[in-house]
């Protein structure tokens, strides 16, 4: 009979002890790091923005459990404002990478509003717009893109180097870029159904809605009532498409991209008692993180402008990027919510 020494049994007994507290306390490591990243925030605002900046317009990736939060940038210099599209990129949303301005100062072209970023065969696309606003200077009134405001794309292998902006054609290759008329704010969604037909929505007409299958190509849609800075989530049971009124973030719903239905109550989140965003919340980017267990959360991303209301002069400056969260759309929560 083969008889194992007490002292080997011992060994083996605390080895088997040791390897289940590891594999314990690991499992609390883990789940505490899957519910500390919304938990420990302090504050709803990103970015803040000041007298001389303005937060604007978020678009936010997460990939590879960094989120990549790409904005309008306004910023006031030598008396003269210009807007950019900018990126910052973090892993817990509290630290961020070192700002960094993907596109150039030119007021007559003014790159801006990311819209959001998808991936396309083996390169990252970004859409974002012009919003021309030669010789504006902060002793004017506030003044908006003029009419030769047009949508892009831009692309990139790494989510670090981007191409130069291309034009999107979104009324359809016979149609020339000047009479295409005035756009803003695209939003590009895969079709649900149809892998490969590539959606584009942007602010005309209330949002239209172009198509293409090698996002060169586009083919007119339609259009549907609605306000700005639209965000599109592809769900199981339809499109939810949340929209900019005048003040708020609203939700419209549909089946098939033509028939749309009002859902839900209007976005306000604690505006009564943020004075940052007491002129105006908007701009609201939703993206579906509830399969992230280190999340498990729709996110949501907006700015907020105050305390003056931007016809007042908050447009350009006092701007800041915010966010929050929630479990079904409707009921919303973010940090140091009372």
């Amino acid at each position: 009979m083969n008889v194992k020494p007490y002292w080997l049994l011992e060994m083996r007994n605390r080895c088997l002890s040791y390897c289940l507290c590891l594999l314990f306390f690991g499992c609390i490591h883990q789940t505490g790091a899957q519910t500390n990243i919304l938990s420990t925030l302090e504050t709803p605002i990103v970015f803040q923005g000041n007298d001389t900046t303005a937060y604007r317009d978020p678009a936010v990736l997460y990939h590879q459990d960094r989120f990549y939060l790409f904005y309008t940038l306004v910023k006031t210099e030598n008396g003269k404002i210009y807007s950019y599209t900018a990126e910052r990129h973090s892993t817990d949303l509290q630290h961020w990478s070192k700002e960094k301005v993907l596109t150039p100062q030119d007021q007559t072209l003014n790159f801006c509003s990311p819209g959001n970023i998808i991936k396309y065969q083996d390169e990252w696309i970004l859409c974002l717009q012009t919003y021309p606003r030669p010789n504006h200077t902060s002793d004017q009134q506030v003044r908006y893109g003029n009419s030769d405001a047009r949508i892009y794309i831009m692309r990139s292998k790494d989510l670090e180097n981007w191409s130069s902006p291309e034009i999107m054609k979104v009324k359809g290759p016979t149609v020339e870029i000047a009479e295409m008329g005035r756009m803003i704010d695209p939003y590009l969604l895969e079709d649900k159904d149809e892998k490969g037909k590539w959606w584009c929505f942007y602010k005309q007409n209330g949002v239209s809605i172009s198509y293409s299958y090698d996002l060169q190509t586009w083919n007119f849609f339609g259009y549907t009532k609605s306000g700005e800075n639209v965000c599109v989530l592809n769900e199981k049971d339809g499109y939810i498409l949340f929209h900019s009124p005048h003040n708020g973030i609203a939700i419209k719903r549909s089946s098939d991209l033509s028939k749309w239905t009002d859902w839900g109550d209007l976005i306000t989140l604690g505006q009564q008692e943020w004075s940052w965003a007491k002129g105006r919340i908007t701009a609201g980017a939703v993206v579906n993180l509830k399969e992230k267990k280190e999340l498990g959360k729709y996110l949501m991303f907006f700015h907020g402008s105050g305390p003056k209301s931007e016809k007042e002069g908050d447009f350009d400056k006092n701007a800041s990027i915010g966010i929050a969260w929630s479990d079904d759309l409707v009921h919303w929560d973010w940090p140091g919510k009372k």
